[in-house]
Order: C-alpha cells, then structure tokens, then sequence
C-alpha cells in the first residue's frame, strides 16, 4: 500500500493474531503471551507501524500535549522560560507546543482557539491582556492555564511571577546610589504590566529618596534591540548638556540596544551615559560593555510555571497558588558613579 502507512489491522493479518491481541501487546503486554508478542513485534518491525498515540490521547479526552505561549519568542528571557517548561514537560512525558503572539492579540487569540482544538493538557501563557476574556472561555471549555510573568488573582487561578517592583526599586536605587540625578527610563509600551511596574519601583525608589533626582521617560513600542536602537539614536541627539546621567530600560534588549547607538554616536558607557537593563540574559554579561541588569530566575520560573499547570491537571483538591519570584541586581561595567 504505497502512499500510506500500515494500520494495526495489517499488523495483526501479519502476525496472524487478532486486531484486540496487537492492541494488547502496545497496551497492556502482561496479558499475552512472550511468543505472540515476539510475533506483534515482528510484525510491526517489518511493516514499520507507528501507533498513532495521539489519536489514542484524543479519545480518551487529551493529547500528551501542553501550550506555551509568549510574547516574543525572539527574547531569550522566553527561550530560558521555555527551557525550565521543557524540563517539567519531558519528565512527564509531555511535549511543549510553543506559540509565539508578537504582542498581538489577534495572533494570541488565534493560538488559544487552536490549543484549545488539539485539546491540550494545559495552557502557560504570558498574556498581553488578561482582562479580555480569552483566558477566561479558555478555563471555560476546560482547559486549565496558569499565567507566567504575570501575577494572577489569589483563589481563582495558579501564576509564577517576579517582584517587578521591586526589581524596578533596585534599579534606580543603585543608580541614586552612584550618584546619578538624571535618570531616563526607557521602554513600552506601558500597557505591558512587566514595563509598568518597573517604572514604577523605579518611580517609588526616587520618591522616597532624599537625593535630588529628576526620572523622565522614553517610550518605546516593543522590547527588542531594534526600539533600543532607535531610543539611543534618539538620546545621542541630545546636547550633552541635555544628557541623562543613566539610563534605566525595561528589559535588556532595549539596553543593549541603547548601548549599541551610544556607543557608534562616540558617547562612553557608563562615563558619559550609565546604562542598566533587566532580565540578566546571557547576552548582558556578554556585550562590549558589561551589562547591569536586574536578574530573573528564567528557567525556575517555567518549571515552576509547569509544576503548578500539571497539579492543577491532577489534582481533584487542587489549591490555586500564586508564587512570586524576588529580582537580583547584577552589577557590571555599565552602570557607574555619575559623572
């Protein structure tokens, strides 16, 4: 039968055993005999069949499956957070299905409608939104989600998440510590809890500080290099005697962005310009000049994300539980006493 691949009818004609028999030996092996399995195994070693397990998961209710979606799967903060989910999901012997919503909710709504076809096991998602409802119809068909990066409501559903105030607040006090006044935080956009709450720690650590310190703000549309890039542009234009001192970015992309033109526009980092990002992945201690960053746990972070989704999968007495993560600041060549 060229062009298709043998059923377990063909299997069983080969083996000369019947259709229930082969099933037993993929199934439940105990129950047969050691010269008919040798022979189901034969059989299925000269055809080449491959038993269409999940086939087999969607009749009894869900696929070995779980979803995994994100905002930019180009930021390795999300590769890392995969990382720990794809430990988890191994171990269990489930696979991971990442989606990827470039921050669009028209793509993200697309995703969950077809995790929720292929009848997954569960769904992690860093949601753009959680307020539109999407999350909700989603929990509604029966499918469980667990949000990441993202805290979630005590009582109604699991999340993992960071302090990002907090992460925020260590930013710029190290940068008030330094000695900086002209504080620039820059990132969007704000309707992105994570960039909000950063600005915000930030924002608190200056209120309540004594030093005379002055934060603006540069608003980006996305967290990559590209809008980094643009922003640095934008701050070397500046007469140095507009400059900020520092200069805090919502995540490390934008930073080594912001590095990337200060540096080609001649400007010295952190002599001219302090420079502290946030996430610490790999690339930050790895640029020209060392990055300062604020550190998230990233793989702890999706395990932790995993463990909580597959408890609530299994657990009839599941208790929803929301763990929140506390930010280290990592401090490297970038960020500097003011000039």
């Amino acid at each position: 039968m060229a062009g298709s691949s043998p059923n377990i009818r063909e299997v069983a004609v080969r083996a000369g055993v019947s259709v229930g028999t082969v099933s037993n030996v993929l199934n439940r092996p105990e129950l047969v005999a050691e010269q008919t399995r040798e022979r189901v195994h034969a059989a299925i070693s000269e055809l080449g069949f491959v038993r269409n397990d999940s086939a087999r998961q969607l009749r009894v209710g869900r696929s070995r499956t779980i979803g995994l979606v994100v905002l930019d799967v180009a930021n390795p903060f999300f590769t890392d957070v995969a990382r720990g989910v794809e430990e988890v999901a191994n171990r269990e012997g489930l696979a991971v299905i990442l989606c990827n919503t470039d921050e669009d909710h028209h793509k993200e709504e697309s995703h969950l409608a077809l995790l929720a076809e292929m009848r997954v096991q569960g769904v992690l998602i860093n949601p753009i939104d959680e307020s539109d409802g999407r999350i909700a119809a989603l929990r509604e068909r029966g499918t469980p989600v667990v949000l990441f990066d993202r805290p979630g409501k005590p009582g109604e559903e699991c999340s993992v998440a960071v302090d990002d105030l907090l992460g925020g607040r260590l930013a710029a006090e190290h940068l008030i510590d330094a000695g900086h006044q002209q504080i620039l935080f820059v990132g969007g956009p704000f309707a992105l809890r994570q960039v909000q709450e950063r600005y915000d720690g930030a924002l608190s650590a200056i209120n309540s500080g004594t030093a005379d310190v002055r934060m603006d703000v540069m608003t980006t549309p996305a967290l990559n290099v590209a809008a980094g890039r643009e922003a640095g542009d934008q701050i070397a234009a500046l007469p140095r005697t507009e400059l900020p001192s520092a200069v805090f970015c919502a995540n490390d992309l934008v930073a080594l962005g912001v590095l990337q033109a200060l540096t080609h526009a001649g400007l010295r980092v952190p002599h001219d310009v302090a420079i502290v990002g946030y996430d610490d992945i790999d690339f930050a201690a790895a640029a020209a000049v060392p990055l300062s960053s604020v550190r998230q746990p990233r793989q702890l972070l999706g395990r932790t994300a995993a463990e909580l989704l597959l408890a609530e999968t299994s657990e009839a007495d599941h208790e929803h539980r929301q763990v929140v993560f506390e930010p280290e600041l990592i401090v490297r060549d970038s960020s500097a006493p003011s000039r």
